[in-house]
């Protein structure tokens, strides 16, 4: 039977309100091991706003393996530094497959099995290296989705290990060793990503620091607040499970739909293309990160 490492990193992970835990949980029951990256202010790696004591104490079982990482502040190109993260914990992997997940995703339960049949289909076709999940992008809340040209509508989120595959640029996707866009398959699996459905007091904390990921100049200090735009969608199936517990507590009331519509520069085309894409399943323009075959 092929060997399933699981991987994922975080970094101020309380502080700024991720469902890190549900996300590990979400891909356990696939996983024969689960690498935990957990992010330190300092070289010496005692500094931290108390994510990897919170994991520790909840992730106990033998399966779950964390790794200290110091952050460096000076890599401030291109997200670059999210891809370096990933990479440290993808390192330690020493399964067959490497199945990630991000600390504001998680895995719906009843797609577990897709990813499986996906892991059995690269083992009879030595062609694919990676799996293609379908996306959900929350955003104001858990109710509401956003489905639209201008978000990624899906990515790599397994790989074939012990091939030199490595998280690209900024974690989005991944590449071959060669920087060559690596060849991978369509499953049905869905990735459920609640990076914008955080209460607007959260999401202020978040833009800030990830735009020193990306930027030497800090951001200006401003409140963050949530537009209607185009492209949201009420959401009226089921979450994953495990993030039960957290949608509950993290709940943002706002009502996104009730809202006026935001009509920005390019507005048209997004009606446009996403009509075009409705029609006839073709997103124009769309950028892949892979081959698909």
């Amino acid at each position: 039977m092929p060997t399933i490492s699981g991987f994922t990193f975080i970094k101020n992970g309380l502080t700024l309100g991720y469902p890190i835990l549900e996300s590990v949980l979400s891909i356990e029951p696939i996983c024969d091991e689960v690498i935990i990256n957990v992010g330190f202010e300092d070289v010496e790696l005692t500094k931290d706003d108390g994510t990897y004591a919170y994991l520790c104490e909840n992730l106990k079982c033998d399966k779950y393996k964390f790794v200290k990482s110091w952050w460096d502040p000076s890599i401030t190109k291109d997200g670059m530094i999210l891809s370096q993260q990933t990479n440290i914990a993808l390192s330690h992997c020493t399964g067959d497959y490497c199945q990630y997940i991000q600390g504001d995703e998680a895995i719906h339960e009843n797609d577990l099995k897709y990813i499986l049949a996906g892991v059995d289909n690269m083992e009879k076709d030595l062609r694919i290296d990676g799996l293609i999940f379908n996306y959900m992008h929350f955003y104001g809340n858990v109710d509401t989705y956003k489905y639209t040209r201008n978000l990624y509508r899906r990515e790599i989120r397994l790989i074939r290990n012990h091939l030199g595959i490595k998280s690209w640029k900024d974690a989005q996707g991944f590449r071959s060793a060669d920087d060559t866009k690596i060849k991978a398959r369509l499953i049905p699996a869905r990735i459920f990503h609640y990076g914008w459905a955080r209460a607007e007091q959260v999401m202020k904390k978040k833009v800030l620091v990830f735009d020193s990921f990306y930027h030497d100049k800090p951001l200006e200090n401003k409140e963050f607040q949530y537009e209607r735009n185009w492209g949201l969608t009420k959401f009226t199936k089921t979450h994953p499970r495990v993030m039960k517990e957290w949608i509950d507590k993290n709940r943002n009331p706002i009502d996104l739909m009730s809202l006026p519509l935001s009509f920005g520069s390019n507005l048209f085309g997004l009606v446009l293309s996403d009509t075009i894409e409705k029609i006839t399943g073709y997103r124009i323009g769309e950028y892949k990160n892979y081959r698909k075959i």
